[in-house]
């Protein structure tokens, strides 16, 4: 290649996927999932971002109950759009609560699978947020708060939906014909790309038809090549049956994937807070919500293994984020505050983890080594297996980052015997160790 040449992308995987993955991703660590759309109306069920398919294809008694219990006869999932009027919608208190759970990345909803846009798309006409129901643009709001704080942009982007007149035409054709795509789905996602600028699209909703059917591969090419994230930007891997795990940029796998396994490529967690939906529940219990310990611990997990963690909240349709969800992000960004040296652009240790007093997984960064420990010990001394010392080796607790710990070694080459201080306080019921000068 000439200097300044960058290379350019062909329109297939193997192409594709030897582009390398922008830094920012694997450095930022935590980001913020946000579903909001239509389906935050009723706002009810498991899964409620689905509740039009449950009520409409499956006629799922729960939902199918709840409709004749409160609604007209020949009421419609489309007369749910007025009612949807974000009315206490603040995208910069939104976008407040995302930077103080340390997030480094925000993704919202563009589209879901009902297929109404949160922003004025000119292929979705009166089903999308400036012609019906709220009347602003959700995305373009949202985009320009959380940039101002310095966050990063991901948009979901759904490439199907399950009612579209053009889409069940082409899945009639048994997807030997693109309608759809070239009218609806490419033309939308270049117009996200053109109009803000995503630092990340987060692709969903492809498994019913191939990659081919949905032209992922001209897609991606001109987002790499031509468009004007094409050196930021990242994606995932659903981009079309049988690619996730496989093909694009990071992989999500399946939803709330969890490796027992350091995976050899960039992968991402995407876990909900309320853990029986991504769409917001008007009757969800607390007992169904993570608690700080599950999320910090399964954050911890998450990035020990190479991985980013997406925590998923679901908004109100008044655009209320529920005050138990700010709760435990901000408990997050706590956390974070005191703790995030060893999680932001960390990578795994050659020893994820080791139960010998008290569960605790490892990462590191240049030199140093992190002990992540859940729970605090019963004992004062921690011991630590793994870790080999040496006469430069100091030890101390992110909490007192001033005082080094007393420690011995467990055998000649391996292994310490730290002596904890006093327990400092963690809601998160996580603390760090910084292990200097091991091995």
């Amino acid at each position: 290649m000439a200097p300044g040449c960058a290379a350019r992308y062909a329109a297939n995987w193997t192409s594709l996927d030897a582009r390398p993955l922008p830094q920012w991703f694997d450095e930022a660590k935590i980001g913020v999932f946000v579903h909001w759309g239509v389906f935050s109306v009723p706002g009810f069920g498991q899964y409620s971002e689905w509740f039009w398919y449950w009520w409409q294809s499956k006629k799922r008694a729960a939902e199918v109950e709840f409709m004749q219990k409160n609604y007209p006869p020949g009421f419609k999932y489309t007369d749910f759009a007025p009612e949807f009027r974000a009315e206490f919608f603040d995208p910069d208190n939104w976008a407040d609560i995302f930077q103080a759970s340390g997030a480094r990345y925000v993704v919202f909803t563009s589209k879901h699978h009902e297929g109404f846009t949160n922003w004025p798309s000119a292929d979705s006409w009166n089903w999308n947020s400036v012609d019906v129901g709220p009347h602003r643009d959700l995305v373009g709001e949202l985009a320009a708060a959380v940039r101002k704080r310095s966050l990063r942009l991901g948009l979901y982007h759904s490439l199907y939906e399950w009612y579209h007149p053009l889409f069940l035409l082409d899945q009639a054709s048994g997807f030997k014909t693109q309608n759809f795509v070239a009218r609806k789905t490419l033309p939308e996602l270049v117009n996200l790309v053109m109009a803000y600028k995503p630092d990340l699209i987060w692709s969903d909703g492809d498994w019913e038809a191939p990659d081919t059917y949905w032209n992922s591969t001209q897609f991606l090419a001109w987002l790499y090549n031509d468009s004007p994230v094409k050196d930021v930007v990242v994606t995932n891997d659903r981009w079309g049956k049988g690619c996730y795990c496989k093909h694009g940029g990071y992989y999500n796998c399946a939803d709330r994937y969890t490796p027992g396994e350091l995976p050899d490529h960039k992968w991402e967690k995407c876990q909900s807070i309320d853990t029986r939906s991504w769409g917001y529940r008007r009757d969800m219990q607390l007992s169904e919500l993570m608690d700080l310990p599950s999320i910090i611990k399964d954050m911890v997990y998450v990035v020990a293994m190479g991985g980013n963690y997406l925590l998923n909240i679901g908004p109100m349709a008044d655009g209320m984020i529920a005050p138990v969800f700010e709760e435990r992000l901000r408990g997050l960004g706590s956390w974070l505050g005191i703790n995030g040296e060893a999680i932001y652009a960390s990578k795994p240790w050659r020893v994820q983890t080791e139960n010998s007093t008290v569960q605790m997984w490892y990462t590191a960064k240049n030199s140093i080594v992190y002990a992540i420990v859940l729970g605090w010990p019963t004992k004062q001394t921690l011991q630590l297996t793994t870790p080999r010392t040496s006469k430069a080796t100091r030890v101390t607790l992110l909490d007192y980052p001033n005082v080094p710990l007393k420690w011995a070694p467990v055998t000649q080459t391996t292994g310490l015997m730290v002596i904890m201080p006093t327990i400092p306080v963690s809601t998160g019921n996580a603390w760090t160790l910084k292990l200097e000068g091991v091995a």
